[in-house]
């Protein structure tokens, strides 16, 4: 039994002998190398950009843009802004706001020589403090004034200068159904300092008006479906307001129903006339001019005018 256990033992060793021998024989063998890989980009991302400015133009130099929450104005088409030192939330201020993506028709000028915005300031609806923002020299330096303090919801606004000196500011508020108060400033100080005309004493709904010269001046009343021009004028600077008389020919009637801003031409005033939001005359566009010869008192029809005529 001994010898037995002696040969097992002895064939074990010779068989681990012979298996180191063939292993040491054998070529290491290596794990293939990996090359690292890349880390995956993401071809969607791109780097941010500002977003290009959405300019209106008022003419092929002049604009502005609301862009970002801000007014910037531009003289030179696009290639330098300058911000209005106003919040864009107060040109839009009041009870009647407008759609915020381009400004109040007629609230501010926008010209070489002048930029000027009307804005409110509102600590409540009905205490609001009218204000008028203005430039002469491009945006280097501006000048601000308050055109009315405590004004109550304001509806119309509309800032106009006859020179540079002369100005007008007509605004509305206080709007209860088809009634409003309407108020009429004046500066002769280039816009430095404002005061208030009389009241007209007409209490409809104000659709347009403006002064010709430091003396003449109108008030155009009706908006909601208008029958009749109801235009007023003053020949004193606001000291007394009088309805003047519009004749519309028969043919006519009930289509030329709202007038607008009369104008200087050549010896006479003239006016436009437009079929209010509801006239359907030939597509509801074309207006009637008219024609005064007395300052504004009376006005006779003169003839047919197209919509690329009237805003020539």
């Amino acid at each position: 039994m001994k010898k037995l256990v002696i040969t097992i033992s002895f064939v074990m060793v010779i068989g681990l002998l012979i298996g180191i021998f063939f292993y040491n024989q054998t070529p290491n063998r290596t794990l293939p190398d990996i090359e690292p890989q890349p880390e995956e980009q993401n071809t969607d991302e791109t780097p941010t950009q500002p977003e290009p400015i959405q300019e209106i133009y008022v003419d092929e130099q002049i604009g502005y843009s609301l862009q970002n929450d801000q007014l910037q104005i531009t003289f030179d088409k696009g290639k330098n802004w300058t911000t209005v030192p106003v919040e864009k939330d107060q040109l839009f201020a009041g009870e009647y706001n407008g759609n915020k993506q381009e400004l109040i028709g007629h609230s501010y000028i926008l010209t070489e020589n002048r930029a000027a915005f009307l804005y409110a300031e509102e600590p409540s609806w009905d205490n609001e403090t009218i204000r008028i923002l203005f430039t002469l020299d491009q945006g280097k330096t501006w000048m601000n004034s308050v055109v009315t303090e405590h004004y109550m919801g304001v509806r119309f606004r509309k800032v106009g200068f006859v020179d540079d000196q002369f100005g007008y500011i007509i605004i509305s508020g206080g709007r209860t159904m088809s009634q409003e108060g309407s108020n009429v400033f004046l500066t002769f100080d280039g816009g430095q300092s404002w005061q208030e005309t009389n009241n007209s004493g007409v209490s409809r709904l104000i659709a347009d008006g403006g002064f010709v010269d430091t003396k003449i001046g109108f008030l155009s009343f009706g908006t909601i479906n208008p029958e009749a021009p109801e235009l007023y004028v003053t020949q004193d600077g606001g000291n007394t307001w009088k309805q003047a008389t519009v004749n519309i020919p028969s043919e006519y009637d009930k289509i030329f129903v709202q007038a607008e801003t009369p104008f200087i031409e050549d010896d006479h005033l003239a006016v436009f006339v437009n079929q209010g939001p509801n006239g359907d005359y030939k597509g509801g566009l074309v207006k009637g001019k008219f024609i005064s010869t007395d300052k504004g008192n009376t006005w006779t029809f003169s003839m047919e005018v197209s919509p690329d005529e009237a805003n020539k």
